[in-house]
């Protein structure tokens, strides 16, 4: 049987997604710089693990030029986009990133990684030591509304290989489970203002604008369309 994983070796995940969502790359890193400049966080070092293009971290330099940055991805097809000229200032490696030696970061990001992967809970349990603050970006799948329809979970999961899926809650309890203590959290606002939506998702702004403004939580809980953004640091 074709392991799940193998998706991000074999080219088939590049197939599906040609430009590696590099599109969302100056969204994601407003994200995180906020994040940051919220919780009074000036990194001297930013490692991200499962990187893909490395356009988050270049769009991050301008807002943190003294930090190194470094990036670390398991495929082996992300090697052209790490060799352009913008990319060449970051230090990026290609593989199993407990497998590499590394020193301790200031900021580790883990932007829409853990919904990919096989054992998040095992593997959030090995970042610990790793860094002093981690920073991740999680798709909120999981609504009322994509569990009545189905089609909306099945597509994340055959095209960008999403197969654990979360609320808020459940996100943030995966997290304390595995020895993180949340400093902050808070909505992106991702169905108004993340790049590259669809037309179904703009049809659906207003009734979410509607349905936020009366309860945000109960507004995600039922119809979706946002995803979190968490600042965290190992209580280990």
């Amino acid at each position: 049987m074709k392991k799940i994983e193998s998706r991000y070796y074999d080219g088939s995940y590049l197939e599906e997604n040609p430009n590696w969502d590099r599109e969302d790359s100056p969204w994601k890193a407003n994200l995180v710089q906020s994040i940051l400049n919220d919780n009074a966080i000036v990194p001297k070092s930013i490692c991200e693990v499962g990187c893909g293009s490395g356009d988050v971290l270049v769009n991050l330099r301008a807002h943190f030029p003294s930090a190194a940055f470094y990036g670390y991805d398991i495929s082996p097809q992300l090697s052209h986009f790490w060799e352009e000229d913008d990319h060449k200032s970051i230090t990026f490696a290609q593989g199993d990133f407990f497998d590499m030696k590394h020193e301790k970061y200031d900021v580790l990001l883990l932007l829409d990684v853990i919904e990919h992967l096989t054992d998040p809970f095992t593997f959030l349990e090995q970042l610990h030591n790793t860094a002093e603050y981690f920073l991740l970006h999680i798709p909120l799948d999981l609504n009322a509304l994509s569990v009545l329809r189905d089609k909306p979970i099945m597509e994340v999961r055959s095209k960008v290989g999403h197969i654990h899926y979360y609320t808020k809650n459940l996100a943030l309890a995966t997290l304390k489970d595995c020895g993180y203590e949340v400093i902050r959290w808070k909505y992106t606002g991702a169905a108004l203002n993340a790049p590259g939506r669809s037309m179904k998702t703009r049809l659906a702004k207003w009734p979410r604008v509607l349905l936020y403004a009366l309860n945000k939580d109960f507004g995600v809980r039922v119809l979706g369309g946002e995803t979190l953004v968490v600042l965290a640091r190992s209580t280990r």
